[in-house]
C-alpha cells in the first residue's frame, strides 16, 4: 500500500505544471488571435501582414532560439516594434511552445 501511496504523490507532481507549458495547441490558438494581426503565424507562410515583423517560423529557425529565450522577449516590459501584450506566464509559455514547433 506504500508502494502504491508513493506511486500516486510521483504521478500527481510528474503531471503538474510541466505538462501544461507544453500546450502547443493553445499557443496556437493564442497566436491567431493575438499576433496574427502583425506576424505570419501559420506554418508555410512567409510574409507576415506587417513587413517588419518576423513569421513565426523564421522566430523558430532563429539559430540558438529556445523556449527560454522566447519567454524572456515575450515578457520584458516595453518593445519600440512590438505593442505592449500582456499575457499570463501560462500564455506565454504556450506560445513559446506553438512558436518551437514551427522550426
Amino acid at each position: 500500500m506504500r508502494t502504491a501511496t508513493v506511486a500516486v504523490i510521483v504521478g500527481i507532481f510528474a503531471t503538474g505544471s510541466a505538462a501544461r507549458a507544453q500546450d502547443i495547441l493553445h499557443g496556437r490558438r493564442l497566436a491567431l488571435e493575438v499576433c496574427a494581426t502583425c506576424h505570419a503565424v501559420l506554418a508555410g507562410q512567409n510574409r507576415s501582414p506587417v513587413a517588419e515583423a518576423p513569421s513565426f517560423e523564421a522566430v523558430a529557425a532563429t539559430p540558438g532560439m529556445t523556449a527560454m529565450a522566447l519567454n524572456v522577449w515575450l515578457t520584458a516590459q516595453s518593445h519600440p516594434t512590438m505593442p505592449n501584450i500582456i499575457l499570463s506566464p501560462t500564455d506565454v509559455q504556450d506560445v513559446s511552445a506553438y512558436i518551437l514547433s514551427l522550426e
